[in-house]
């Protein structure tokens, strides 16, 4: 299982790079501190708190894709099971942290998820946005500079 990426998966890259190319910028495994847990979701927006994981149909048993092995079933039975254990785990320790968690399974187009995602993004910075221009207005925050940031929508929001 060495072989088996933790990061840099080709439909985390695809993502990625749509992502990049319609002006969004993130950081890539970034480690979000949440009380005991420590969760690194695949891409992180730390401006917007919007954590992507991108999960692989098998290590994650997508309920589409995702099967128990016939073989070894012993061990791939509560393997599988603790890893989706670890995945709530982190999106509680996320949303404790005011994180947004979204799960996009790999076999969702990289177009739509980037399309959800950048949704999702300015939905997040609309409330804020609303905030800093009545701060503005009434003269209680300095001018930001202008940048680029847009946000994005996932296809999958993680339960809560």
């Amino acid at each position: 299982m060495r072989a088996n990426r933790r990061r840099d998966t080709g439909p985390e890259r695809r993502l990625r790079s749509l992502l990049h190319a319609r002006g969004l910028r993130f950081r890539v495994d970034y480690r979000v501190w949440g009380g005991r847990r420590a969760p690194r979701p695949d891409i992180a927006f730390t401006r917007q708190k919007v954590a992507v994981f991108v999960d692989g149909c098998f290590w994650h048993s997508c309920p589409e894709h995702g099967r128990t092995p016939q073989v070894n079933s012993s061990y791939w039975g509560p393997k599988l099971a603790r890893n989706a254990e670890r995945d709530r785990l982190d999106d509680e320790a996320l949303r404790a942290a005011g994180w947004q968690v979204t799960r996009i399974w790999e076999h969702v187009p990289s177009e739509q998820a980037a399309a959800g995602l950048e949704r999702t993004l300015r939905a997040r910075l609309a409330p804020q946005a609303d905030t800093s221009s009545s701060q503005r207005e009434s003269g209680m925050s300095r001018p930001e500079s202008t940048s680029s940031g847009s946000s994005a929508a996932a296809p999958r929001e993680a339960p809560e």
